[in-house]
């Protein structure tokens, strides 16, 4: 039986689950805000900005057609499959600091994924779109399968599951390319020279915190999707 007063929006005890979401989320940002901004402050030792050290990785790698563009933002930087366009934002692309440099290498590494068609890439691509509509429909067919009742009410709400799914799949897909974009960023830079060992041991510091923001996104993505179930689960059933 569902209970609207219980497991409703005002006395709804799976609010535990966001909280907990938002707590890792909100602790994985403020370590990756520390240690970007730490290792802001560290030039490296080559005297490389961001821009200067993505092309230096892309040509590395026998990439000539991506073009290196500013954007606006403190870390927005991000790679264009579609475009073959390589961001980098205010914070990297004409800094000469360790942080940067990391960052950019790690873009880069993407870069170099969609080059060597990366199978784990290809299929986050591919379900961008699907993402995207599962993001845009899934809350309003859960809030009416609530109004509804029977078989009506069952079928929206399953498919507002399944369309929120889609995005938490999405989440999950992105980590092993963040991981390998990094790890192809921190092993370049040490074998080409451009950052000093010490220098790669904070690149790693500062790539990993990155990766714990998405690994708190994906956590609390799942996590949702967990409350969506519970409370759904005992409306489906009613």
């Amino acid at each position: 039986m569902y209970y609207p007063g219980y497991y409703g929006f005002m006395l709804d005890p799976t609010y535990i689950l966001i909280i907990i979401g938002m707590v890792i989320c909100l602790a994985a940002s403020a370590k990756m805000n520390s240690t970007f901004s730490k290792y802001s402050r560290v030039r490296n030792h080559s005297g490389l900005t961001g821009r200067e050290a993505a092309q230096r990785v892309l040509n590395g790698a026998g990439i000539y057609d991506v073009r290196i563009e500013h954007v606006s933002g403190n870390l927005t930087d991000h790679y264009d499959p579609r475009n073959k366009v390589l961001r980098l934002s205010d914070a990297t692309y004409n800094s000469a600091s360790v942080a940067a440099v990391g960052v950019a290498a790690h873009e880069c590494g993407h870069a170099i994924q969609h080059a060597a068609g990366y199978v784990p890439l290809k299929i986050r691509g591919s379900l961008v779109p699907l993402a995207n509509l599962g993001s845009t429909l899934a809350w309003p067919l859960i809030l009416l399968g609530f109004l509804f009742r029977g078989s009506t009410s069952a079928m929206l709400l399953n498919l507002g599951v399944l369309a929120f799914s889609l995005a938490v799949l999405f989440q999950i897909v992105t980590l092993p390319v963040e991981f390998n974009a990094s790890n192809r960023a921190i092993r370049i830079l040490g074998s080409s020279g451009m950052l000093y060992e010490d220098e790669v041991s904070a690149t790693k510091k500062v790539l990993s915190a990155a990766a714990l923001t998405y690994v708190a996104g994906a956590a609390a993505s799942i996590l949702q999707l967990l409350r969506l179930l519970i409370l759904t689960g005992g409306r489906r059933n009613d």
